[in-house]
C-alpha cells in the first residue's frame, strides 16, 4: 500500500513557492491511478518524492509499511530497488547493453543469481512481446519496442509500485495505445497480487486507461472526470 499523508513541498529561495499543501493519496495493490495537471504544477516532483529522490517539507509518504523519508540513503536505495519500477518518457534504455542486458539490471542490483535472472528476463520479454529480441542492441528497436523494454525492466523484479512519467510522450498514437494497454495488463495481472500503478500524464486519453484520474493542484489532488472513467 502507498499512503501520502498531508504532504507539503516548498521550493526555497528569495521567493518561496509552495508546490503541495496537505496532499493526500492512498493506493492499493492492483490499483491504477492517473495524475494530470498543468505544466509546472509538480507532477514529476510528486514522483520524485514518492521515490525518495526528493524530500517533502511536511507530511509522510509510506510504501509497504516503510516511511520513505525516515530511511537513510542506503535504506531508500534498497527500497527503490526492491519495491519500485520506473517507466519514463525518454525510455532510458542503455545503448551499450543488449535488450536482455537492460532488463536484467534490476535483478543484478538485487543480487539475484544469474540463472534465475536469465529465466525471469526471458519471461518478462515474452510478456511484452519481445521474446526473440533479447540479444538485439537497442539501436535496432523502434520507439514502441524500446518502451516495451523499459516496461519489462520495470516489472522484472516484481515491484509493488510502478511509477510511469509520461511513458507515451515520445510515441505515435498506435504505439502509445499498445503501451498503455500493456502497462494496465501487467498492473492488473491475475498471476499475483498485482502492482500499484501511478501514471503521470498530460494526455487525457492516456489517463483514461487508468481506473481513476486525479487532477494535481497546489491544494492537493482532486477527482477528475474523464470520458469512460468515473471521478472517484
Amino acid at each position: 500500500m502507498l499512503v501520502l499523508d498531508s504532504v507539503v513541498k516548498t521550493f526555497g529561495g528569495a521567493h518561496p513557492r509552495t508546490v503541495f499543501r496537505g496532499l493526500d493519496l492512498e493506493l492499493r495493490a492492483g490499483e491504477y491511478v492517473a495524475i494530470m495537471g498543468e505544466s509546472g504544477v509538480g507532477k514529476s516532483t510528486l514522483l520524485n518524492l514518492i521515490a525518495g529522490l526528493d524530500r517533502p517539507d511536511g507530511g509522510r509518504i509510506v510504501l509497504d509499511g516503510h516511511d520513505v523519508h525516515a530511511l537513510d540513503d542506503d535504506g531508500a536505495t534498497r527500497l527503490r530497488r526492491r519495491a519500485m519500477g520506473f517507466v519514463f518518457q525518454a525510455f532510458h534504455v542503455l545503448p551499450h547493453l543488449s535488450v536482455a542486458g537492460n532488463v536484467e539490471l534490476p535483478l543484478l542490483l538485487m543480487g539475484v543469481g544469474r540463472r534465475e535472472a536469465r529465466a525471469r528476463v526471458q519471461a518478462a520479454l515474452e510478456e511484452v512481446g519481445l521474446g526473440g529480441r533479447g540479444d538485439s542492441p537497442p539501436r535496432e528497436l523502434s520507439g514502441g519496442e524500446m518502451q516495451r523494454v523499459a516496461i519489462a525492466r520495470a516489472l522484472v523484479h516484481r515491484p509493488s509500485l510502478i511509477l510511469a512519467d509520461e511513458p507515451t510522450g515520445n510515441l505515435d498514437r498506435d504505439s502509445a495505445s499498445q503501451i498503455l494497454a500493456l502497462l494496465r495488463q501487467r498492473i492488473k495481472a491475475e498471476d499475483g497480487p498485482g502492482a500499484m500503478g501511478l501514471l503521470v500524464t498530460h494526455s487525457a486519453s492516456a489517463a483514461a486507461s487508468a481506473d481513476r484520474a486525479l487532477l494535481l493542484t497546489a491544494g492537493g489532488l482532486e477527482p477528475l472526470d474523464l470520458p469512460g472513467r468515473p471521478a472517484v
